[in-house]
């Protein structure tokens, strides 16, 4: 039977949640997405006209459609994660994160040995984790070894075989590390009692063990055994610092996960943190590589099945930014304020910061990579209609409206190019009007790069509001140049930036990564102007001091200048060091009027 046209597989569809799955020609599975209704979801598809170019190429490739219908959008959800797994098409996000992770494994024994490990043998064994790193759990491990004397040695300690005697103590009891359980030295019940008191150590719960080390303090404490007594102190500040490490929240916050995302042009990063009696036990942040325009809500949604599925979490309240579909028993909390908020803005810290060592190692192994992706991210943030690679920003200094001058410094994808920097004498404006000033240097600059055929800028930085961006606009409008380069002006106080014709300014979020580059260029455009202006301003009241003294000429000036490097030298210089350099006659005048 002849497959049916994709026209036809789009107007039989359903319109009740579920799972569709898109196939190219040689029918194999592309993408795989979830939808609260399939029909209109799927249909969007091939009505839209997607900017994102990926998006593009695989409607294209779509040939046949398939879907899975199921009772609720949360069904979806697990289905669609479940099937992406499954099958990894082409085109749905990469979850980066499939190492075998560590656990600390409670051995099912009669004396029961305690150690991590990275495979799961069911032998009637408790595992605790997946831990994210090996780090946590050798510090846990280090933690219960200096408060709890545990056997370490893989004898099989049955009762026979201790009763029977053929065992012996080894270094681990004369270190006092262990209680010697081989040769009878400890019994089943105290043994178990300890690791009663590491599974709850484990589940984040230091209570129990911190009483019960308490009351044991003050008995030995009672009974004069000193000695004993510090030995147990000492246990239970081990114990104590630990807490104060891991409890950062409310201990009325029990039992909770929370989720929060940060995400740009190709990648999302999503943190975990699960709580337990008040503590964080376990932070993890997964990486998610986009491969169409998935919004926020989607990739979320689905990083919260998976991370959930991976560290067995059966939770049944999750924190999370913003509303996301989950399953339906599980409780939603959006917190507002307060030690939930707090909670919430730990996990988006720990997303930020995996995101910037990201960035940072693809700096240094990867430069274009960052460099593509920092383009791409300033072209959405900017609305431009290309990459600005090559980006120019203007500065106008005068102070107290004496030797006005301009800067204009060259950003190439996204770095300082100084040897393209520039600097501007204002010619034709009188008195301190920077309007005029950036009108001139706009106009000298664009018209010069015409004359001589050089590649013109994508985007034009201009230091300044409103006023500041509608006088290098008139200057863009006589070359013919407006619509042609994309141009934007950044006030100083709340870093508003303007765009032409719109009088409301675009106030991008303050860690972007787009206004760090802006903010870059418009300091560095301040650092080159204003230095240019120092420069003239001392060289200009250099010479009036100089010219102040009757009888001496430019020539005279120059010379001593040349020989002497400042007028403070020649001040200080003696009369024959004066005379030396331009006569007897000359250096008297100079001498005299300095002295």
């Amino acid at each position: 039977m002849q497959e049916p046209s994709l026209e036809l597989q789009l107007s039989t569809l359903p319109n009740n949640p579920g799972v569709y799955q898109f196939y190219d020609a040689e029918d194999k599975m592309l993408y795989v997405g979830k939808a609260k209704n399939l029909k209109k979801r799927v249909s969007s598809y091939f009505t839209k006209n997607h900017e994102i170019g990926k998006t593009r190429v695989l409607v294209k490739k779509i040939r046949s459609i398939k879907h899975i219908v199921v009772p609720t959008e949360s069904d979806a959800l697990l289905l669609e994660n479940n099937l992406i797994k499954k099958y990894q098409p082409r085109y749905n996000v990469l979850l980066k994160d499939d190492k075998s992770y560590p656990w600390i494994c409670i051995k099912n024994e009669r004396f029961p040995r305690i150690f991590p490990t990275r495979r799961h043998i069911k032998d009637g064994s408790e595992y605790f984790g997946p831990y994210t790193s090996m780090k946590t759990v050798k510090t846990l491990l280090d933690l219960i070894k200096s408060v709890y004397p545990l056997r370490t040695c893989n004898y099989d300690l049955s009762k026979e075989k201790i009763e029977s005697g053929k065992y012996k103590v080894c270094l681990e009891y004369h270190l006092k590390n262990c209680k010697g359980p081989c040769e009878d030295y400890q019994d089943v019940e105290e043994y178990h009692r300890q690791i009663e008191e590491i599974r709850e150590i484990l589940k984040g719960n230091f209570k129990s063990s911190l009483q019960y080390f308490k009351n044991q303090m003050k008995i030995f404490a009672q009974e004069m055994r000193f000695e004993e007594a510090q030995d147990i102190k000492e246990k239970v500040a081990v114990l104590e610092n630990y807490q104060v490490k891991t409890t950062i929240v409310n201990p009325k916050i029990n039992n909770v996960d929370v989720f929060s995302i940060i995400s740009d042009e190709a990648f999302a990063y999503v943190n975990y943190l699960q709580l337990s009696h008040g503590s964080i036990i376990r932070s993890h942040t997964l990486e998610i590589k986009k491969k169409l325009d998935e919004s926020d809500a989607e990739l979320l949604a689905l990083a919260i099945v998976e991370i959930r599925q991976r560290f067995k979490s059966l939770t049944r309240e999750i924190y999370v930014p913003f509303s996301v579909e989950v399953e339906q028993d599980v409780k939603i909390t959006i917190p507002k304020l307060g030690d939930k908020k707090r909670i919430l803005e730990l996990s988006e810290r720990n997303a930020k910061l995996q995101r910037q060592e990201r960035f940072n190692q693809i700096k240094i192994m990867d430069p274009d990579r960052h460099t593509n992706r920092l383009m791409a991210q300033m072209k959405k943030d900017l609305r431009l209609s290309e990459e600005p690679r090559h980006i120019e920003c203007f500065d106008n200094s005068n102070i107290q409206g004496t030797n006005p001058v301009a800067a204009c410094v060259v950003f190439k994808n996204g770095k300082p190019s100084k040897k393209e920097y520039r600097h501007y004498n204002i010619k034709t404006v009188d008195g301190p009007d920077d309007f005029a000033s950036m009108e001139e240097v706009v106009f000298r600059r664009y018209k010069r790069l015409l004359e001589e055929e050089e590649p013109l800028p994508q985007l034009i930085v201009i230091d300044g509001g409103k006023g500041q961006l509608s006088s290098a606009l008139k200057s863009l409008d006589i070359l013919g140049l407006r619509g042609k380069i994309a141009i934007i002006g950044i006030a100083k106080r709340l870093e508003e930036i303007y765009f032409p014709g719109d009088s409301i300014p675009l106030y991008l979020d303050k860690k972007s990564e787009s206004l760090k580059v802006i903010q870059f260029l418009r300091n560095e455009a301040h650092r080159f102007g204003i230095t240019f202006h120092r420069n003239k301003r001392s060289a200009g009241a250099i010479s009036s001091e100089l010219e102040a003294i009757e009888g001496i000429g430019g020539k005279t000036i120059e010379d001593l200048l040349k020989k002497f490097k400042s007028v403070k030298r020649v001040k200080e210089a003696s009369l024959e060091q004066l005379a030396e350099t331009v006569g007897m006659a000359r250096a008297k005048k100079v001498y005299e009027s300095f002295h």
